[in-house]
């Protein structure tokens, strides 16, 4: 059965401003839901690169993630929405990622961008999510406490108030507030 073809597609292309790196990224709006699918490598103290497809729903809400790290070996990552906020990582029930609204991959602006579709905010407006972070190469897996603040049409400022605690970062995004550039990390190019 042949598939049908996306509404929309976009590439991305960011580059790593911290370190020597960059990613490709397609996101494809599709009838029922949002078809991401990204590689990126990281050319930084521990090199690594990653594939990862994501599956969203119509209201771009993650369904799936799942990610291949290669370092020295192929690591594989499968996580699963399976409630409003409940999630499955690799077939296994997570009770301790309960409450987690969004998934947060940290080699990716992506995130920020899918965050930032969750709510419509006047400027100088906030909102908070719970996120499902996964740092990599390491695949650690943690719920972390987030911020969002938009500081002008077009910009955000980020603040980690959990697994980060302390880190901020400016973002100034496009008109779908997928991000351009991230402070200090990437930048579209």
């Amino acid at each position: 059965m042949q598939r049908a073809s996306p509404r929309l597609e976009k590439l991305f292309r960011w580059r790593r401003l911290d370190v020597a790196g960059l990613e490709l990224l397609t996101l494809s709006v599709e009838a029922d839901g949002v078809v991401i699918r990204g590689q990126c490598i990281d050319a930084g103290p521990v090199a690594f690169a990653v594939w990862h497809e994501w599956s969203l729903d119509a209201r771009w809400r993650s369904r799936t993630v799942r990610l291949i790290v290669t370092e020295d070996v192929d690591r594989q990552l499968q996580i699963e929405r399976v409630g409003e906020a409940r999630w499955r990582v690799d077939g296994r029930d997570r009770p301790d990622l309960d409450g987690c609204e969004e998934v947060d991959l940290s080699f990716t602006p992506i995130c920020n961008g899918i965050a930032l579709r969750r709510t419509e905010l006047d400027i100088n407006g906030s909102f908070e999510l719970t996120a499902l972070y996964v740092r990599l190469p390491d695949l650690f897996i943690a719920p972390s406490r987030q911020k969002y603040l938009r500081t002008g049409a077009c910009a955000y400022r980020y603040v980690d108030l959990g697994v980060s605690a302390g880190f901020e970062a400016a973002l100034q995004v496009d008109e779908d507030r997928m991000v351009q550039h991230y402070e200090g990390l990437f930048e579209r190019f």
